[in-house]
């Protein structure tokens, strides 16, 4: 069972159907004794960090998502999902993260010719194998801020957009990437599939 963090996001339902897809089974929750109790966590997200941040903290669910990671149990977060986990965001002033990476979420700052946000299909350069899959290829972006992580050794991928920036990032049983996977096509896919097959 995959348990899909709902804090208000706008694209539950499409992370929903992707794992469906793959024959796994999925509910959308925000009941934090659901997630307390999840064997598998996805948090998703697009919209702002300070807004994504209170909404997990009015709902009662930072606590249960910290433990589940904390615990090492399988954790999936996409987009907004892995910048939560940093302990910054400066979009709209500084917020305060889940602080399960160190680091901070900045906003692009690029040469002339380059627009905010970075939007649309771009490549993806592995530093480790991700999660056994074939990942090499092009997948779907849409964001104006990005992760800059104080460790290093968290980054498993980055793309190049008026310079490197972090594009997923994973420690123990953490996964996270900035890109949307279930917007990816097969290649996304491929990445979901083994987060619902990783133990």
């Amino acid at each position: 069972m995959v348990t899909i963090v709902d804090y208000g996001s706008g694209n539950l339902r499409s992370v929903q159907k992707a794992f469906e897809r793959l024959g796994a089974e999925a509910r959308i929750t925000a009941d934090p004794q659901v997630v307390a109790e999840a064997e598998r966590v996805v948090l998703p997200g697009v919209g702002s960090f300070g807004d994504a941040m209170r909404a997990l903290r009015d709902r009662g669910l930072v606590d249960p998502l910290i433990a589940h990671v904390r615990a090492d149990k399988p954790f999936f977060g996409i987009c907004m999902g892995l910048q939560l986990l940093f302990e910054t965001g400066w979009e709209g002033g500084r917020h305060e993260g889940l602080g399960l990476l160190p680091g901070e979420v900045v906003r692009f700052d690029l040469p002339a010719g380059l627009k905010v946000p970075h939007m649309g299909w771009n490549t993806v350069r592995w530093r480790t194998p991700a999660a056994e899959a074939d990942a090499s290829g092009w997948y779907y972006f849409v964001h104006s801020y990005h992760a800059r992580p104080r460790d290093e050794s968290v980054v498993t991928a980055v793309t190049d957009y008026g310079g490197d920036f972090c594009a997923a990032v994973a420690r123990g049983r953490l996964f996270a990437t900035q890109f949307h996977p279930e917007k990816s096509q097969t290649i996304g896919l491929r990445l979901l599939a083994s987060f619902v097959g990783r133990d």
